[in-house]
C-alpha cells in the first residue's frame, strides 16, 4: 500500500471525504492541494528532496478565480506529470463519464484509474487504490467500457462534436453554422458530410439516427 499521497481537489468537502478515506486505509503521508500548479511543485520538490510522492489523486476540472495557472485542469496535471514522472500513479476522481474522454486519459496519458464521483465514489476509489498499488489499471462501472475492444476506435473531439450535433437533430447545413460560431474546423457542408460517411462505415450505421443510437450504446456521447 501506498505511504505519501498527494491529493489535488478545490472541493473542501470532497477533500475531507478523500482524506477520512485514505487515513483509514493506513497512508501515513497524505497532503491536499486545491490547485494544479501547486500539486505539479510539490511533486517536483518531493522528487528533489528523495521523498517522492507515490501517487497522486486529482479531479479533472478546476473553477478558475484571480490566480493565475499553468495548468488548468487535471488532464493538463497528469499528463504533464506522466512526461516527467511514469513511475508516479495518478488516480483521476471526477464526474465526468464520457468514455472517449476516459479513454484518452488511458491510452495516451498513462493514467492509471478514473473513478466517477458518485454515491459509491469513495468505495470505488478504495478498489482503485488498492489495484493501482498492484500495478493493475482500474476503471469505476460507470466508465469501465472505455477499454473495451468495442470501444477500441480511432474517433476525434471533433468527431464527438459532430455526433453531439447529430444527436440534436441538427442538418448538415445547421451544424456547418454552429461550427463556424464556434471556429471549430472544418465547418464546411462538404467536409462535414465526408466525416459523417466516415463515420456511417467506422460505425456499420444506415443513417444518422442509427449512427447516434449505436454511439449511444457505447456511452461515446
Amino acid at each position: 500500500m501506498f505511504t505519501k499521497v498527494l491529493v489535488s481537489e478545490d472541493m473542501d468537502d470532497i477533500n475531507k471525504g478523500v482524506y477520512t478515506l485514505l487515513s483509514e486505509l493506513g497512508i501515513k503521508e497524505i497532503h491536499q492541494v486545491q490547485y494544479c500548479d501547486d500539486a505539479y511543485l510539490k511533486i517536483k520538490k518531493a522528487v528533489l528532496d528523495a521523498a517522492p510522492y507515490q501517487l497522486l489523486i486529482t479531479d479533472l476540472y478546476f473553477k478558475t478565480d484571480h490566480r493565475e495557472q499553468r495548468f488548468l485542469s487535471g488532464e493538463d496535471l497528469a499528463k504533464a506529470l506522466k512526461e516527467v514522472y511514469p513511475a508516479l500513479k495518478i488516480i483521476i476522481y471526477s464526474v465526468e463519464d464520457k468514455i472517449q474522454k476516459v479513454r484518452t486519459l488511458i491510452n495516451t496519458y498513462g493514467i492509471d484509474a478514473y473513478v466517477c464521483k458518485s454515491r459509491r465514489g469513495l468505495k470505488e476509489l478504495i478498489k482503485a487504490i488498492e489495484a493501482v498499488s498492484k500495478n493493475q489499471t482500474y476503471l469505476s462501472p460507470e466508465v469501465e467500457t472505455a477499454l473495451s475492444k468495442k470501444t477500441d476506435l480511432e474517433i476525434s473531439d471533433y468527431d464527438i462534436e459532430l455526433l453531439k450535433q447529430l444527436s440534436l437533430g441538427y442538418s448538415k447545413d445547421e451544424i456547418s453554422e454552429i461550427f463556424k460560431k464556434n471556429s471549430i474546423t472544418p465547418s464546411s457542408v462538404s467536409s462535414i458530410e465526408k466525416r459523417q460517411n466516415k463515420l456511417f462505415i467506422q460505425f456499420k450505421a444506415n443513417n444518422a439516427i442509427n449512427l447516434v443510437a449505436i454511439v449511444k450504446d457505447l456511452g461515446l456521447i
